[in-house]
């Protein structure tokens, strides 16, 4: 369990690197906007990594983010309510609008750390 929390904080660690060093923000947006949609896709991945150590494998098909939803909410609302603000934010908002607002993508860099930490200590009591 522990790899998978360590390549998804590799991944959140990966978006982050992007945004300072690519992204060339200014006055509180960042200009290159394809920097961004690479940060979020990156962040996000690295939530599912972290989630699918905990769930493990889906027995027919692929996963989605209602696969996702349905097992956290017989686990924790308040990380469902995380989750489901982390994939508009990161997902949604930053992969593939390229939104350039600099507090979307910490506030949703911040709920990607959140997520990561929360299985990290799950598994580690697991």
């Amino acid at each position: 369990m522990s790899n998978t929390v360590e390549e998804a904080r590799r991944y959140l660690n990966n978006a982050k690197e992007i945004l300072s060093e690519k992204g060339k923000k200014e006055d509180g947006f960042y200009k290159d906007t394809n920097y961004v949609k690479l940060a979020g896709h990156a962040a996000y991945t690295g939530v599912l990594v972290a989630l699918d150590g905990l769930f493990g494998k889906k027995r027919r098909g692929r996963k989605d983010v209602d696969w996702y939803k349905e097992r956290l909410s017989t686990m924790d609302k308040k990380l469902l309510y995380t989750f489901v603000a982390a994939y508009d934010t990161l997902h949604l908002s930053m992969s593939y609008d390229g939104n350039p607002a600099a507090d979307i993508a910490v506030s949703g860099l911040n709920m990607a750390e959140s997520i990561i930490t929360w299985v990290e200590t799950r598994s580690a009591t697991a």
